[in-house]
């Protein structure tokens, strides 16, 4: 049996259906959980600042858009703002762009993946939600070519089954999962605990 892997952080990419997901999952999550995520949801240019703050008044976990030049904590979540690219430096802090997008999308969810995955190496877990789309299969692939986890959302599952299912195309994942059951799965990996040493009778 393979040992559990330590993580320094998850990202997560959704689109269509994702504002419900991300409720669901963030409220589901404790204080406690000792490490941050890195989300990337496909907002319009113009979009307010506003579901940083609403997702924070809901989740036990602090939320909050993501600033230039920041080190992830843990406990924390942080959303790409609007039109900018989230990504992750090899220091593993923050940097938000304003490059061209990628797949149509600016912040697009394969910028902040392979720029994670470049940085994390095995200690990266990432995740696609619900979406429309195939944003975030390359990144996947990328995040588990450098010895990370991949985690889909069920397409069934999902409001709208688009990047998951193009994920699914592209990467073997890890873990299939419904959003019901990402929370526990997050915990579990995010907290592994040792095996318990094995016991034996006493013989004289």
């Amino acid at each position: 049996m393979s040992e559990p892997r330590p993580l320094k952080a998850v990202v997560l990419g959704t689109s269509t259906g994702g504002v419900a997901a991300l409720k669901g999952l963030l409220c589901a999550l404790p204080a406690s959980f000792p490490l941050p995520l890195l989300i990337v949801l496909h907002l319009s240019p113009d979009a307010e600042d506003t579901l940083a703050g609403l997702l924070d008044h809901w989740s036990p976990l602090r939320v909050k858009e993501a600033d230039d030049g920041e080190l992830p904590q843990p406990g924390t979540v942080y959303l790409a703002p609007a039109n900018y690219h989230l990504q992750l430096e090899r220091d593993g802090r923050i940097s938000l762009s304003t490059d061209p997008p990628v797949h149509f999308a600016r912040p697009s969810v394969d910028v902040l993946f392979e720029t994670a995955a470049a940085a994390h190496g095995p200690a990266l877990a990432g995740v696609i939600l619900t979406g429309a789309g195939s944003d975030g299969s390359l990144g996947l692939s990328a995040i588990q070519a450098k010895g990370g986890l991949a985690i889909v959302q069920d397409p069934e599952d999902a409001i709208c089954s688009g990047m998951p299912a193009s994920a699914l195309l592209m990467a073997t994942p890890d873990h299939l999962t419904t959003l019901a059951a990402l929370p526990g799965l997050l915990l579990s990996l995010a907290c592994p605990c040792p095996p318990a040493p094995l016991t034996s009778d006493h013989h004289d």
